[in-house]
């Protein structure tokens, strides 16, 4: 009689025994890797507010173009009626629009992104919508929105008007996209500020009140004294003002230009925005 040791029967049925595979470890959300659904939710979160702020006002998305064309019609207006001609060329019309269109670019864009978190806290709940994605739609809505009333404004008065320009598309997009990379990044600190400071809202907009006057939207720069030109060079969208109208004017070369420093300015308050709010956001949202 064969004996079988207790060895060979652990064996034996260890090999009985299926197989069972353990799935790889998956990746949390919270990890590096960017999320499929990213692109959906920001693109959801893009058609939610066209529908909420033009969607429900008559004549809904035309009031992005009235609202800046009412606006260059009243500065030309005004000051054609005190001035002669224009500091550059012989159209009010174009000289007001090139200053005012990346200026207004920027301020759309600086208090749209500021309100990211407050206009999205519904949807901050749901595990699918980050705090980056509120950002992200706002920002990219606002910019497209920007450049093509900035495309169909150009078109309109260059078709309508006698203005002689020789245009340089570079300086133009180049422009139009330092203004909305400016606005991301001082909209990004904002959102973090607003959000912890509630009166940093009133505060700012005391501030920066004046910001019409002092960014080349109605004068050059080498129309100022030199006391104020010393000043306002530090205003970023001085700088901003003067590359678009390099785009229309040709005799028209500023030396005191340096996109290098507008990217700065922009990029310095978007990484600390970025930053801080990744480690505030909660806070915000329990406010």
């Amino acid at each position: 009689m064969t004996h079988r040791s207790p060895i060979d029967d652990a064996g034996r049925a260890a090999a009985l025994e299926p197989t069972v595979t353990v799935p790889a470890a998956q990746v949390p959300h919270g990890g590096r890797r960017i999320r499929p659904g990213t692109m959906r939710t920001v693109a959801a979160l893009i058609l939610r507010e066209m529908s909420t702020r033009y969607g429900r006002t008559p004549g809904g998305y035309l009031w992005a173009i009235l609202e800046p064309l009412g606006a260059v019609l009243i500065l030309s207006f005004g000051f054609a009626l005190l001035l002669r001609t224009p500091s550059l060329g012989n159209s009010f019309l174009l000289f007001y629009a090139s200053g005012f269109l990346p200026f207004n670019l920027y301020m759309v864009i600086t208090n749209m992104v500021a309100r990211s978190l407050l206009f999205s806290r519904p949807l901050l709940a749901y595990p699918a919508v980050t705090w980056l994605d509120a950002i992200l739609a706002r920002f990219l809505l606002n910019t497209l929105t920007g450049l093509l009333v900035s495309y169909l404004l150009f078109a309109g008065i260059l078709i309508f008007t006698d203005a002689r320009v020789v245009i340089d598309i570079g300086p133009l997009v180049g422009a139009m996209l330092l203004a909305a990379l400016l606005g991301l990044g001082v909209g990004a600190l904002n959102c973090l500020l607003m959000g912890l400071y509630p009166t940093w809202e009133m505060f700012w907009g005391i501030v920066t009140r004046p910001l019409f006057l002092a960014s080349g939207v109605i004068f050059i720069y080498e129309d100022l004294p030199a006391g104020a030109q010393n000043v306002l060079w530090y205003n970023p969208l001085m700088h901003v003002t003067g590359l678009m109208r390099t785009g229309l004017y040709p005799m028209y070369n500023p030396e005191y230009l340096s996109w290098v420093y507008v990217l700065g300015c922009a990029l310095a308050p978007l990484m600390m925005g970025l930053l801080l709010l990744r480690r505030h956001y909660k806070t915000i949202l329990n406010i």
